[in-house]
């Protein structure tokens, strides 16, 4: 775990970040770093799914509060906290962009 990043730093916000903000962040950086704005550039998807695994946890109360009593040690699965590696970083771009296929804004901007 000592290779993970810190969540908040992954976002490039501060700890007393709003719901609101935490989501802008997270839209612009998905959006920056989306496998199809950056084709075979394995770099950018790696971020990618790093922003998509902050967001997914900074966003939900429950696991927030988890993380920040005790960071990344809270999801290794001993401590009997939520776990955070089993989400898509795909299914949360698409909750927070809208769309399940069809005509999300990533597709109005990107096509």
């Amino acid at each position: 775990m000592a290779d993970k990043r810190d969540y908040y730093e992954v976002l490039g916000v501060s700890r007393d970040v709003s719901a609101e903000e935490l989501k802008k962040a997270y839209r612009k950086l998905a959006v920056k770093f989306h496998p199809d704005k950056n084709p075979d550039d394995k770099s950018a998807e790696g971020k990618f799914k790093e922003v998509g695994e902050a967001y997914d946890v900074l966003s939900d109360e429950q696991k927030r509060a988890a993380y920040d009593r005790y960071g990344h040690a809270a999801f290794a699965g001993g401590m009997g906290g939520p776990s955070a590696g089993g989400h898509d970083p795909f299914d949360i771009f698409r909750e927070v962009f809208g769309g399940g296929g069809g005509g999300g804004i990533f597709e109005q901007f990107f096509g």
